[in-house]
């Protein structure tokens, strides 16, 4: 039996010793070295050649990964490491650095426990670096340290030993500022990073080293061994010496924690049912002869077995021809396959117990966030919500109508395996319209399209995602029914930042039936609305909010349904550019309904609703939100004008600029619209020598000198009239 297989054969017996499984991931920004670690912490459990750890990159196996150079998709290898004379189960994600691809990252942390976060000696902490710090934190997954390319401080920057280790101390209070400021009190200090305790190692993913305090102790390597050997280019002996499989899955063990620790920290952050009920006791216990609750994080779709739902187990057995229920569905699914997963492979298993990743075959219609239990009636998990929303759309159509039904099927397969990749019809032109992160995100999108799926289509430029909002109080706005008989009268304003926040983030549930009234108040006062609005909300769609403020009106009670329909119309097609709005509050001021419930149908109470929110936003001042991107440059300083003069000439703003030696840092945010074709630019106005990464930064208001024309613009794309109606429109 060969190394790989043996070492499947132990991961196998080792899926029942809940104590001695790791769920871990690994996180960085763009290029810090994750998969190559991942590679070298495979290849030293045996599961790929050594020589070859770092150039297969085992874990980018997907076509467009390999031809890119960049990890796209999460993906999953299960190891077995010996610790202290025991073996430990090592279910390992790889996530993507990507900003395009942050999502899979978000959808990952909810699958792991604990997170190795890489940070490049040399470019230190990044804006991805500090994003994937906030996600992993915000779902309680607890952090280890590896500052990679520490030979690069040696050979390329030419520092000293000394300043070898000040740089080292400059990264670690960075990333602790960060941890710090986003966990509570009772895990700040348990979750800090220190050198002297064990949880921050240092190396180099590629040339497979790397020590910690407590190796550099047990084995009496010193910091200025490591420096003349990376000085001398004896990197490959210092690998021998200081194995970075061993040294980073031992600080794993000893620092990041099982199932059985983490389920007790997790579970009330991500789980909202009653922890006290048996499901509840179940997870914080980690059962396996509990209900099953298993978290999809992730659908593969296969060519051979179809869809693949990967995730984690939190509670009881999952076994091969079991029958499961997918949160919402009307009828149960079975278990065709159960698996552990190693990179492109999947090890079939009988069973698999609670506290493992795992990957099942059979849950149709389970998508990427979807709760599966045993049991018909359950209380799902924590909806998944990544920090940023897609902001770049393509209209897409098949070449040929033969090919419609197939590309419906496969735009349906796409968005249950990306929740990223938001689908829906333009309803003027018939167009599919596809929104993703970015046009990195789409364009690999459309390429799994055309030569996974073999769809041809045919696709436009990209265009830019807006929202909708208003600038401040409009209304009351009289809103008239077709037959006169009904008026409501509308109020809008925005919605304060928080709690815009706040619904964007999970804290506050959009979209679905307000289950405890009380407490929502309660929260909302917390976060600055009055008490009288607070316990008058109705509705929360997307990021907008709708209030009753009504007293005593009859009849008011059976129309509120379709208040709500046409309030949630009206959020999703603007007046302004018919964008969806983000950040409105719409308040029912008062009514006048007719006495007949045949006179107050759907055809008259929804028309004039959305008159008067269309009117009242019209009277407080309609505005354009676009999206924003973080735009972070290393450049050599005699390059820095080019480069602030490149963002500069697309409506950016520069926002710090600091020295790093011979290199300029340059920090900037500018207009997505104004970010196509950034890439070639900044390269030939830089000759090429710039380092440079994008985050997304949420919405900003269109400039009033530019609004008319934009908003023109938009209309003309839609096919609507070129100006957008006033108020007097609406109250006709």
């Amino acid at each position: 039996m060969g190394r790989k297989e043996d070492n499947i054969k132990r991961a196998q017996d080792l899926v029942h010793k809940k104590d001695f499984i790791r769920n871990i991931g690994t996180a960085a920004h763009i290029d810090h070295g994750k998969t190559t670690l991942s590679d070298s912490l495979i290849a030293g459990a045996g599961m790929i050649s050594e020589e070859l750890a770092g150039e297969q990159l085992f874990m980018d196996f997907d076509e467009q990964e390999q031809a890119r150079g960049i990890t796209i998709n999460a993906a999953i290898a299960s190891m077995v490491h010996e610790f202290e004379g025991e073996q430990y189960l090592i279910n390992l994600i790889d996530t993507p650095g990507h900003v395009d691809f942050g999502g899979d990252v978000t959808r990952a942390m909810r699958a792991i426990d604990g997170v190795i976060i890489l940070v490049d000696a040399v470019e230190g902490v990044m804006p991805q670096t500090e994003t994937v710090i906030r996600q992993a934190l915000k779902e309680r997954v607890k952090p280890v340290l590896f500052i990679n390319k520490v030979d690069r401080l040696v050979n390329e920057l030419k520092i000293t030993p000394e300043a070898m280790q000040q740089r080292f101390v400059k990264i670690i209070t960075e990333v602790n500022t960060r941890i710090r400021k986003l966990l509570p009190d009772d895990l700040r200090e348990n979750w800090s990073l220190n050198v002297d305790v064990g949880n921050v190692a240092f190396g180099s993913a590629v040339h497979k080293w790397a020590i910690s305090a407590l190796y550099m102790k047990r084995t009496g390597i010193t910091f200025k061994d490591v420096y003349k050997h990376c000085q001398d280019g004896t990197m490959k002996e210092l690998s021998k010496k200081a194995p970075l499989h061993q040294v980073v899955l031992n600080m794993v063990i000893r620092h990041l924690p099982s199932p059985s620790e983490a389920q007790r920290i997790r579970i009330p952050i991500i789980w909202k049912g009653d922890p006290e009920s048996e499901v509840g006791n179940g997870m914080l216990d980690v059962q396996e002869d509990g209900a099953v609750m298993f978290m999809v994080t992730k659908i593969i779709i296969d060519p051979h077995a179809g869809e693949v739902a990967a995730g984690r187990l939190f509670c009881g057995r999952i076994r091969r021809g079991q029958e499961l229920w997918v949160s919402g569905m009307p009828n149960p699914q079975r278990v065709q396959m159960v698996a552990m997963i190693v990179g492109p492979d999947r090890i079939p298993v009988e069973e698999i117990d609670a506290g493992n990743v795992v990957a099942v075959v059979g849950l149709k219609d389970a998508i990427a966030g979807s709760t599966v239990s045993s049991m018909k009636e359950i209380t799902p998990f924590e909806r998944i919500v990544h920090y940023s929303e897609p902001v770049v759309t393509v209209a897409i159509e098949a070449k040929s109508t033969a090919d419609l039904p197939k590309l419906v099927d496969v735009l349906r397969t796409i968005a249950k395996a990306d929740p990223s990749i938001e689908v829906e019809i333009n309803q003027e032109t018939g167009e599919h319209l596809m929104s993703g992160m970015g046009e990195l995100h789409l364009e690999i999108t459309q390429y799994r399209i055309v030569v996974e799926h073999k769809v041809p289509i045919t696709a436009s430029e990209p265009i830019v995602v807006y929202r909708e909002c208003v600038a401040g109080k409009g209304g009351p706005f009289e809103g008239k029914s077709p037959n006169k008989h009904n008026r409501f009268y509308m109020e809008v304003e925005p919605l304060q930042e928080k709690i815009v926040q706040a619904i964007h983030e999970g804290a506050i549930p959009s979209g679905q039936r307000i289950k405890d009234s009380k407490a929502l108040a309660k929260q909302l006062e917390e976060l600055g609305m009055s008490r009288d609005e607070a316990k008058n909300v109705v509705w929360i769609q997307n990021m907008n909010m709708l209030l009753d403020m009504t007293k005593g009106i009859q009849y008011l009670h059976e129309t509120m349904e379709l208040l709500k329909e046409a309030y949630i119309e009206a959020m999703a097609r603007g007046p302004l550019a018919n964008e969806k709005c983000m950040g409105v509050k719409v308040r029912l001021f008062d009514a006048k309904l007719h006495e007949d419930s045949v006179h107050r149908g759907p055809a008259q109470v929804i028309p004039a609703a959305r008159s008067a929110i269309y009117g009242a936003m019209c009277q407080g001042e309609r505005i354009l939100l676009e999206p924003i991107q973080k735009v972070f440059m290393n450049v050599p300083q005699d390059l820095m004008g080019s480069a602030i003069g490149n963002i500069q000439s697309r409506r950016g703003v520069i926002e710090d600029i600091t020295q790093e030696g011979e290199l300029t840092v340059i920090a900037a945010k500018a207009p997505v619209a104004e970010m196509f074709g950034f890439a070639p630019s900044i390269r030939s106005a830089t000759q090429g020598r710039v380092l440079w990464s994008t985050e997304n930064s949420g919405f900003q208001a269109v400039p009033p000198d530019l609004l008319t024309e934009v908003v023109r613009k938009i209309r003309e794309r839609k096919g609507l009239a070129p100006e957008p109606y006033n108020e007097g429109y609406y109250a006709a």
